[in-house]
């Protein structure tokens, strides 16, 4: 049982990312004690020491945790696609996510709950259809690369800890990924559309899927896939206009697919011109709170445009 006189230890991969940061403060500002896992020695009783590439980790700290939120990744946007990178891709999830859940299946005190990463990339390029966690998976490398991230939390499962695969959208942020790349060009008057521009985008902002994932480790009732998008998805025809309204700047410079495909290759195809409606069944069901279900607000309060 755990120790009531203490407040609830929370182990944490990837922390120091930019969900990861925004999370740990919202889990201390909750009360709960968290561990953040790092690839050297720990320095102090916040840390614990892993190493997923030669499969080390400090299992005696773990021992007792309320719940472990896997985050850790290579980042997918990170360089063009080649061989060796998809491999890089591959191994950065599958072998830190089969270690961390052979451990806790293995302890005495198991955790609660195993809240691991995963992408709606799963699903695939699927036009306009519409996608909740019932939808099957798609084709193509960035599926069977969340098949396989999915698959290795196995042992955790087995093991009877509730497991949730957070399948998490393009989460918006001026701070990093997608939307910071975006700025630049965008404020400068070169934002446009990308190849036909009907191509969906399932978003989320950075404080619901913080928001999110403090849900999927209160809520018993989340195991299985969770999306983690906003209720609203858009074309990236209306992502384009709004973002340019809420700038109030021209977006007049489209990239054609040829172009695209040109400068990011292979990513291109996965990422840019992919089509993915994706729709948050399992957090309506549980009656998550969404602070920004609409896109225009979130990137008003984002980029502090209200």
């Amino acid at each position: 049982m755990p120790d009531t006189n203490h407040p609830p230890t929370v182990v944490v991969t990837g922390a120091s990312g930019l969900i990861g940061t925004k999370l740990v403060a919202a889990l201390e500002a909750d009360g709960k004690h968290v561990l953040r896992a790092v690839r050297r020695e720990a320095n102090s009783d916040r840390e614990l020491s892993w190493d997923p590439a030669v499969g080390k980790i400090d299992r005696e700290k773990i021992e007792g945790a309320d719940a472990v939120i896997h985050l850790a990744g290579a980042n997918i946007a990170g360089k063009r696609w080649n061989e060796a990178y998809k491999q890089r891709l591959i191994d950065s999830r599958v072998d830190g996510t089969t270690l961390i859940a052979e451990t806790i299946a293995g302890l005495d005190q198991k955790p609660r709950v195993f809240a691991s990463a995963s992408a709606i990339g799963y699903y695939g390029n699927r036009g306009d259809a519409e996608l909740d966690e019932s939808a099957a998976s798609g084709d193509g490398f960035l599926p069977e690369l969340c098949m396989q991230w999915e698959r290795s939390c196995q042992a955790a499962r087995d093991s009877g800890i509730r497991t949730a695969n957070m399948r998490i959208g393009v989460v918006l942020s001026p701070a990093g990924g997608a939307l910071k790349e975006m700025l630049t060009p965008f404020k400068l008057g070169g934002g446009g559309i990308l190849g036909s521009g009907r191509q969906y985008f399932s978003w989320i902002s950075l404080d619901d899927v913080v928001g999110a994932m403090q849900l999927v480790v209160d809520n018993d009732s989340l195991s299985g896939p969770v999306n983690l998008v906003s209720p609203n998805p858009v074309t990236n025809r209306e992502f384009t206009k709004t973002l340019g309204q809420v700038l109030s700047r021209p977006t007049l410079l489209p990239m054609p697919a040829f172009a695209a495909r040109l400068l990011f290759g292979e990513m291109a195809d996965a990422l840019l011109l992919a089509s993915a409606r994706v729709v948050p069944g399992s957090l309506t069901a549980a009656r998550f709170d969404f602070q920004y279900a609409e896109l225009e607000p979130a990137l008003r309060h984002l980029l502090n445009r209200g």
